[in-house]
């Protein structure tokens, strides 16, 4: 059985071409950079508290000061940014999630709830991934919201961080806007969402390819079986979105 909370040979070899590259990174020794990057993915798929980390593995107080500064320097973006090549852009599909968050993810010092991306929803104290995936569920881009916002709230700035050369979009019944319709038409692409069982006048939904939105739900499927993003306990949105980037960039290289 593989060891689910260690880096594979190709997966470091990957990882460290990209490190090596970025300006804001000092690999230094290359078997504590690897160690280090263990040590953020066994936080990552165990969901401990990073003063749990076993001894093997580090200093946790220095593992945490690390990827707190690599969030900071935008070096989990370049990772995933890295990892993604050749995405299918047959069609890009969007969608949303939400996480409940600890009690302790709140109180981030000088900050608030509305900048941390934290609210109150349904499901209680929570934050929404608002998703851009390509045609085959590998993840693009990410924007991040209290759990209470709309998903049309957030529709134009996803469609703003979609590829150029996209052919068509993917979106739930939430989505349904004449707005965000003609914005989508405006980018070159067909709009593939239901309409709303109360219009007027029912748009026309191309179902055949709206089928294949449920790769956006595989991918949201995939990235809760790490349990750090699944619960969130970071107080700091920047840091919740670093793991959500790690993540990306390992589904990409599977």
């Amino acid at each position: 059985m593989p060891n689910r909370t260690t880096l594979t040979d190709d997966q470091w070899n990957t990882f460290y071409g990209l490190l090596v590259l970025n300006r804001r990174v000092y690999v230094g020794s290359i078997e504590k950079c690897r160690c280090f990057l263990n040590a953020v993915l066994w936080i990552l798929r165990s969901g401990g508290q990073w003063r749990l980390l076993p001894e093997s593995l580090g200093k946790w107080n220095s593992v945490f000061k690390r990827f707190s500064r690599w969030c900071d320097h935008g070096v989990w973006r370049s990772l995933h940014d890295g990892c993604r090549r050749h995405p299918d852009l047959q069609q890009v599909l969007i969608d949303s999630t939400i996480v409940r968050a600890h009690a302790c993810a709140a109180g981030a010092a000088g900050s608030n709830a509305e900048n941390e991306a934290l609210g109150r929803s349904k499901g209680g104290f929570t934050t929404k991934i608002h998703a851009l995936t390509d045609a085959l569920g590998n993840p693009l881009d990410f924007i991040l919201t209290a759990g209470q916002a709309s998903d049309i709230g957030q529709a134009e700035a996803l469609l703003q961080l979609t590829p150029a050369g996209a052919a068509a979009l993917l979106g739930d019944k939430g989505y349904d806007s004449d707005d965000f319709v003609r914005a989508i038409l405006a980018k070159g692409m067909q709009p593939v969402i239901p309409p709303r069982s109360n219009r007027i006048a029912p748009r026309e939904c191309d179902w055949f390819v709206y089928k294949e939105r449920h790769l956006i739900e595989c991918f949201f499927n995939k990235i809760k079986h790490y349990r750090r993003v699944f619960s969130r306990f970071e107080k700091l949105a920047q840091n919740y979105m670093g793991f959500i980037r790690f993540v990306s960039a390992l589904i990409w290289l599977r």
